[in-house]
């Protein structure tokens, strides 16, 4: 059987409403810059996951898309609210396999990535490390992403019926919302490489 391949679905949320719990952290960096630099880290360790065949990123921001249109990928338009804004990029895939993976997993190591999607045979979620939120949601051809993000949404994701992957993923499990999280990204390997 050939490799399933993916369309992988990064939502960013515009920079003045992006990560407000780490505003200040670190405090040499200036909020816009660590925002832009979780992005691009995610958005380029995904696309050299073997399976991901694009990666789309669903964004509004205008400096978001200026930063990451010369790293190849694709963009589809914020429609309002994240879960509404990645059915409709979704659905648009039409015929794809489609997963959406949150912007803030700069540690990500490819290999982790591509064995999460390996498993998601049916509709599945990667939770985040303490277990509540969700870093990853997955939906081979033919199945609806169906995405319930938000506030427990491991938890909403099962009670849709998404299957729940609990692989040790260390760094696709490290999303990043807390300074804490942040320095826990770094000491799994994420280099920052602020200019």
């Amino acid at each position: 059987m050939l490799p399933v391949g993916w369309s992988l679905l990064v939502p960013l949320k515009a920079l003045p409403r992006a990560k407000s719990r780490l505003r200040g952290a670190p405090a040499e960096v200036g909020h816009d810059r660590l925002v832009v630099a979780l992005a691009l880290s995610t958005v380029r360790a995904a696309q050299r996951a073997d399976g991901v065949d694009e990666v789309v990123v669903v964004t509004g921001d205008e400096r978001l898309r200026r930063e990451l249109t010369p790293f190849g990928v694709r963009f589809a338009d914020d429609a309002g609210s994240l879960n509404g804004s990645l059915a409709a990029a979704a659905d648009a895939l039409t015929g794809r396999s489609v997963a959406a993976l949150t912007g803030d997993v700069p540690a990500l190591r490819p290999v982790e990535l591509a064995e999460a999607l390996a498993l998601a045979t049916v509709r599945s979620f990667v939770p985040d490390l303490p277990g509540d939120g969700t870093v990853l949601l997955a939906a081979p051809a033919g199945e609806r992403l169906r995405p319930e993000f938000g506030p427990d949404s491991a938890a909403a994701h099962a009670r849709s019926g998404a299957k729940r992957l609990d692989g040790a993923w260390p760094t696709l499990r490290r999303d990043v919302d807390t300074a804490a999280d942040l320095a826990e990204a770094v000491r799994l390997g994420w280099v920052p490489g602020f200019s």
